[in-house]
């Protein structure tokens, strides 16, 4: 049983540096210009994989029904933008307030350069997940008495709540009030001039380090613990497991993974504003779990980069009016249409796949070599 595991964990591993070439190999192949919404399907597709993948670490693997991700990715979106703008360019940026309360910028402070970068990227991704893990705790402690659509409810409620709060113009020195933050370190500030272009590769490598994390997280006694606490929690009380602390334990964590993935947002779109993350957004994420499969990591990352692809790429084609060579105009095809089409793809999927895609198997299950009848006798 053991080497099965190690087999499937090797299976994995490989598969993710495999990706990763690839994904290299085609952004510094393929013109960039010509493929643009290729390479924004993966960078959006790999954010979003990882903060579905912290939405499922509670409603999939705990059995806590929240919707309040957009709320912690914008908690890490605004940490992260507010420390890594450059002090040269905060007066551009702030120009309503006169400038930033906040004179310092992460990178400088180490130094600048390409080690400045790198630590002062990763440095405020962390701070911008341990934001809205503390913002999560604090609200915990009244939510996390709540159970099923009433938790969700209040956490919904804590999302729009948060995003009025961003852009309230007595914070506008600090968060530039409705504005957006620009300025700071994106994707794209990771390629090299002159050679390598890595903005696609630093997506990918972020979001699979952190989902690495949350595998092992769900894989150690605590994740024993929330798979306990969703099957059965007066069993799992039974047992001797602290309902109150693990269900906080769980909620913090998915929120620091989701505020990570906040910042990551921000580096994708190449700015911050409290006006993009709203409900429907935490909807697309719960979408996301649903289709990949609840109870499954990789299903989460697989329906990402599918849903992204179809919504953002390969349906776009439906929202442009096309006109025969007879002159016949095609019907339906004008603005909008594509998300008629995907809503109707979302409710096929939906039908046919009830557990989702995934269900609650990971790739590692169809790595492993199926054991022979009789083997294990």
């Amino acid at each position: 049983m053991k080497q099965e595991k190690k087999s499937g964990a090797w299976g994995v591993l490989l598969l993710a540096a495999a990706l990763l070439a690839l994904v290299t190999v085609l952004e510094n192949v393929l013109d960039p210009t010509s493929n643009i919404m290729l390479f924004t399907a993966l960078k959006k597709g790999a954010v979003y994989a990882l903060v579905a993948v912290s939405m499922n670490l509670l409603n999939g693997f705990t059995g806590l029904f929240s919707l309040g991700q957009s709320g912690f990715m914008l908690l890490g979106a605004y940490t992260y933008a507010i420390l890594t703008i450059p002090v040269e360019s905060r007066e551009s940026v702030y120009y309503i307030y006169n400038g930033c309360a906040i004179n310092f910028s992460l990178p400088e402070l180490f130094g600048g350069g390409a080690v400045g970068l790198v630590l002062g990227v990763l440095v405020a991704l962390i701070l911008g997940g341990c934001v809205a893990a503390a913002v999560a705790w604090l609200i915990g402690l009244p939510v996390l008495r709540l159970k099923s659509d009433y938790l969700a409810i209040a956490t919904l409620g804590f999302g729009e709540i948060i995003r009025a709060i961003f852009q309230w113009d007595k914070l506008g020195p600090v968060t530039n009030g409705a504005n957006a933050l620009k300025s700071f370190p994106t994707f794209s500030s990771f390629n090299i001039p002159g050679g390598l272009r890595l903005s696609t590769f630093t997506a990918f490598l972020l979001a699979g380090v952190c989902i690495a994390v949350i595998v092992l997280l769900i894989n150690s006694t605590y994740g024993r613990a929330f798979k306990a606490i969703r099957d059965d929690e007066v069993a799992a009380e039974a047992m001797g497991i602290n309902l109150a602390k693990h269900k906080r334990l769980a909620f913090c964590i998915s929120s620091f993974f989701a505020g990570m993935g906040g910042g990551m947002f921000a580096m994708f779109a190449n700015q911050a504003q409290a006006k993009n993350f709203t409900t429907a957004m935490t909807y697309e994420i719960l979408l996301i779990v649903v289709i990949g499969g609840i109870g499954s990591v990789s299903g989460s990352c697989i329906s990402a980069l599918l849903y992204v692809a179809a919504s953002e790429w390969w349906l776009r084609f439906l929202d442009t009016e096309t006109v025969l060579k007879n002159g016949f105009k095609v019907p339906f095809l004008r603005t909008g249409f594509r998300m008629v089409v995907f809503s109707i793809i979302i409710m096929i999927v939906v039908l046919f796949f009830r557990r989702g895609i995934m269900g609650d198997k990971e790739i590692t299950d169809l790595l492993r070599p199926r054991r022979k009848e009789g083997a294990g006798k």
